[in-house]
């Protein structure tokens, strides 16, 4: 079955959106280099499973981001950017060969009193506590845990939240995610953690803690994410 036939996952976005940050990510990683060619659009649409007007939709939204220069009648040219306009702009794993499409299944949605051991944030005593396994390009990634300031938002369910976070809280709950802090240190991983990620709770792995500000320069959100470094790399760009 090709990508074009599948059904979107909730949540999940649109295809040729997917293919559009699949893409951003490549350059970024260097595995698609400045000035490159890109293969003829119908090879290229072939190669990925998806319609040509599916492609040509992704490659648009790339030129308008000022990744993809298409000259007529010579094809497409990718152009590196430092900071492309991303959805994924502040997702740092990367699969070790580099890139990688990131997508999340959520395990729990809860909302709980904030735990004692997390940095100051918000200014609720409570927080909605998102629990997801992440995969780059389907390779099982990290375990995150997610504690979101419940002051933002009085209900929640999980068909309502989207793959990408911080476009939903931008859609949803106007809450724009301006910068953000991460510290790296070791961790043992949780006792919830799926068999899906293939490695047993409580093993350490290196882990990220996250401080994420909103617009106002309010700290609105917590996270910690556990990642196999067999798998994936921390990647930052500066």
């Amino acid at each position: 079955m090709t990508r074009e036939a599948e059904t979107l996952a909730p949540g999940a976005l649109p295809l040729y959106l997917q293919i559009s940050e699949m893409l951003i990510r490549d350059i970024a990683a260097g595995r698609l280099a400045d000035g490159v060619r890109l293969p003829p659009e119908r090879e290229m649409a072939a190669q990925l499973g998806i319609a040509v007007g599916t492609l040509r939709r992704a490659l648009a939204d790339l030129t308008e981001k000022g990744l993809l220069e298409r000259i007529q009648g010579s094809g497409n040219y990718v152009r590196h950017q430092p900071a492309p306009n991303s959805v994924y702009a502040l997702f740092r794993l990367e699969l070790v060969e580099g890139g990688g499409l990131p997508t999340a299944e959520v395990l729990e949605l809860a909302r709980v009193s904030k735990p004692a051991d997390l940095p100051a944030f918000g200014a609720d005593a409570e927080a909605w506590r998102i629990r997801r396994l992440r995969r780059l390009s389907g390779v099982p990634a990290a375990v995150e845990e997610i504690f979101l300031d419940a002051g933002y938002c009085a209900a929640l369910r999980i068909e309502d939240l989207s793959e990408s976070l911080y476009l939903f809280y931008r859609d949803r709950l106007a809450l724009w995610i301006q910068r953000a802090e991460d510290r790296i240190d070791q961790g043992a991983l949780p006792d919830w953690t799926p068999p899906a990620f293939g490695i047993a709770p409580r093993t350490v792995l290196p882990r990220i803690t996250r401080i994420s500000w909103a617009q106002d320069n309010s700290s609105a959100e917590v996270s910690r994410s556990w990642y196999d470094p067999a798998r994936v790399h921390y990647v930052a760009r500066l």
